[in-house]
């Protein structure tokens, strides 16, 4: 699977959203696949961007643009096995119908973006990498 598969997944399920909202809801999908089935739903990494995390893979898919449709990755949603879908759908529950900047600002007082953003001043410009342990560390203890 990857990081498209579960985009394309989430816009399916959701509808046209913005691309900053689309980055955290599979942000948290990652996250919560760690804790709940002890493996990651993609291999692309999450980096701790200014505004949140980011998969720059999914990220290149949608440059440019605002808002996002399904048709935009050209992702294959139907790769995804019944246990991430459920994953997913519980996450979308959840983080779903909230909107980007409050997914972004949530993210700004987790663990795993502040660390991986530790000694980055606030805004500046930032690729490290937001590691899974962190994630499925800091998500398991919620």
């Amino acid at each position: 699977m990857a990081a498209i598969d579960v985009a394309t997944y989430v816009l399916e399920q959701k509808g046209e959203m913005s691309a900053m909202k689309l980055q955290k809801l599979v942000y948290y999908s990652q996250a919560w696949s760690l804790v709940w089935d002890e493996r990651p739903l993609f291999d692309e990494s999450i980096e701790a961007w200014a505004n949140g995390p980011v998969c720059p893979a999914l990220y290149a898919r949608h440059r440019g643009n605002f808002l996002v449709t399904a048709g935009t990755f050209g992702g294959n949603s139907a790769i995804l096995d019944a246990t991430a879908k459920e994953t997913i759908d519980r996450v979308l529950e959840f983080y779903g119908d909230k909107p980007a900047q409050w997914l972004s600002e949530l993210t700004h007082i987790e663990r795993p973006w502040l660390e991986a953003r530790d000694g980055v001043p606030v805004g500046a410009r930032c690729s490290n990498v937001i590691e899974h342990a962190a994630m499925a560390e800091y998500y398991a203890a919620l």
